[in-house]
């Protein structure tokens, strides 16, 4: 009966992948469903074809930068992969919990569907989407740490509270990326949660994490920056401060995608005076870009591939039956 249970558990773990996939297209569908279709097309018209192409571009490498967080987490459990799997799964985790929000579960469902069916336990698809949720939080730590210098000062609120909370956050961030490195460095013991053991990862693997992570959040700013600069005239430096702030801010709200957080912190942050109506138009191209043509694509490639899967299925189960009854004839 245990075993039972096990097994519909897992089969349930399986398809709530396709669930997450599902809520993720929903939540994205009703951030633009804000908006016209001619609104929309206005916007991502207003903005030259050149600066559409590097948006393009640079969302590719930040979706390759996530993919690589699989990499990272496959040499943590210390197991081998195709590259097309780990690239796979890690794009179409992402795409997924980009826009579901709650990437552990969201990503994780995803991943625990594609990773069983080439053959880990569930207990290293744990440890990877584990190690995965650490690598994005130390490089939040150390982003965090390079905004707070980049970031225009009113960004903080004219109050005392607000500069020495957020302070207090840079404080806090700066610690937790040291701890993790000293950990790395001196800390050797595994830690066990529920059964599952935990290393902690070596300092070169803690320094690629870092590495990696940032990049990710670099190739995302970039496809907002394309798009920003026709309409405004801003430093890349004081322009990553705010992005920084206004991502790190928009992921820990929790909000599926950061939805209207990301955008209401943007524009209240940058600076000097500028177009309202061509500065959000630039941002409904971001959202186009960095997450609805990935969900798009993912969407078609994983359906695809399961219908693949379903069809090499039922071709083995047709030879098995031609063979069972050909043997079936010469007896």
């Amino acid at each position: 009966m245990a075993g039972k249970t096990k097994k519909v558990l897992k089969k349930a773990i399986s398809w709530a992948g396709l669930f997450f996939f599902a809520v993720a297209a929903y939540m994205l569908y009703a951030q633009l469903s804000k908006y016209s279709l001619s609104e929309i097309k206005d916007a991502l018209f207003s903005i030259p074809a050149r600066n559409l192409w590097l948006a393009c571009l640079a969302s590719l490498g930040g979706y390759v930068a996530l993919s690589s967080y699989d990499y990272l987490a496959l040499r943590y459990i210390k197991r081998k992969l195709a590259p097309w799997k780990w690239i796979f799964a890690g794009f179409i985790g992402f795409s997924v919990s980009n826009n579901a929000g709650h990437a552990i579960v969201s990503g994780g469902t995803i991943r625990y569907r594609l990773y069983t069916r080439w053959r880990f336990r569930g207990s290293e698809i744990v440890r990877m989407v584990t190690f995965s949720g650490f690598t994005y939080l130390v490089a939040c730590f150390f982003l965090i740490i390079v905004g707070f210098f980049l970031t225009p000062n009113h960004a903080f609120g004219d109050g005392s509270v607000s500069r020495l909370t957020t302070e207090i956050v840079t404080l806090v961030s700066a610690i937790g990326l040291l701890v993790y490195f000293w950990a790395s460095l001196f800390y050797k013991k595994p830690i066990v949660i529920k059964e599952v053991e935990f290393d902690i990862p070596s300092f070169r693997m803690a320094l690629a994490q870092v590495f990696i992570g940032a990049a990710d959040i670099l190739m995302a700013s970039l496809v907002l920056y394309f798009s920003l600069t026709p309409f405004l005239t801003i430093s890349f430096d004081v322009f990553m401060g705010v992005f920084i702030i206004a991502q790190v801010l928009g992921v820990f709200s929790q909000v599926p995608g950061g939805l209207g957080v990301f955008e209401g912190l943007f524009m209240y942050i940058i600076p000097g005076e500028h177009n309202q109506a061509l500065l959000f138009g630039a941002l409904i191209a971001y959202r186009i870009i960095y997450y609805l043509l990935p969900l798009l694509l993912s969407f078609v490639v994983l359906f695809s591939y399961e219908a693949y899967l379903r069809f090499v299925k039922k071709q083995q189960l047709e030879r098995i039956r031609i063979f069972n009854a050909e043997k079936m004839h010469r007896l």
